[in-house]
């Protein structure tokens, strides 16, 4: 049975990661080889697909690279939360890579089961976030002071709009030019309202196709081959993810390419 070495110590990943960015490969590996633990965590719920342990064991390993080599500490986040989604976007991007040759992707199909014999679908892996308790307080919070700040920030107008488009106070979504026939005015301008009531309130919309993969914003659910495309960039937007100011309240679903 292959044994990992244990976790670094708070302020031991710390300093590793301070010298990791000025350019010391050895720190790099260090962060690499007391990380594989939560790589093999992460492989277990895939235990059962087409791939044996070890071919999953090394895509996931993959994925702990990229998040080594692209972790960025000021953001506020701990790397093992940053990593953990970096593996299981590699593994899942290898799961759908055997249907590269269709465009059609099904969220209810599986692709394993998980430690206790239960099927797991790519909606399953999707619906996981791996946050914090404090993350997600203080994400409440943040929620909390949004509806509060909706009738004092916006105009009926803004209010109107935004309830009809994003189905808020237990209604149903509208697109935008649904909206525009209710209230009798041009699919353009109910688009400006929208983005200005957004911004009044610190909500941004974040995946576009063309932009570069962040797991800390998007969720694979696919992988295709795209010869005109960048390496590791987004294809297909699914479904837009919104923030409030720089916390994500809804990660982007999305294509990934090459």
């Amino acid at each position: 049975m292959k044994t990992f070495l244990k976790p670094l110590s708070f302020e031991e990943e710390k300093e590793c990661l301070k010298r990791c960015r000025e350019g010391d490969l050895d720190a790099r590996d260090m962060l690499i080889e007391h990380n594989m633990r939560l790589v093999a965590h992460v492989v277990k719920k895939y235990h059962g697909s087409d791939y044996d342990m070890e071919d999953l064991l090394s895509v996931g390993t993959i994925g702990l690279i990229k998040a080594v080599n692209t972790f960025d500490a000021d953001k506020g986040s701990r790397l093992a939360t940053y990593a953990a989604r970096c593996v299981e976007n590699e593994i899942l991007m290898l799961l759908r890579a055997g249907k590269k040759y269709s465009r059609e992707v099904s969220l209810f199909e599986p692709i394993g089961v998980d430690k206790d014999g239960e099927t797991v679908s790519l909606v399953d892996v999707i619906e996981m976030e791996n946050r914090e308790p404090l993350d997600d307080m203080i994400l409440v919070q943040d929620i909390r002071e949004l509806y509060a700040a909706f009738e004092t920030c916006l105009s009926q107008t803004e209010q109107t709009v935004l309830t009809m488009r994003y189905g808020l106070l237990g209604g149903h979504e509208h697109t935008q030019r649904e909206i525009a026939q209710r209230l009798s005015i041009s699919r353009s301008y109910v688009s400006r309202i929208e983005k200005k009531a957004l911004e009044k309130l610190g909500v941004s919309e974040m995946g576009a196709a063309g932009e570069a993969f962040n797991p800390e914003l998007h969720n694979a659910v696919s992988h295709i081959d795209d010869e005109n495309a960048a390496e590791n960039v987004v294809a297909q937007v699914y479904q837009k993810g919104y923030k409030i100011g720089d916390k994500v309240v809804r990660h982007a679903t999305v294509v990934v390419a090459n």
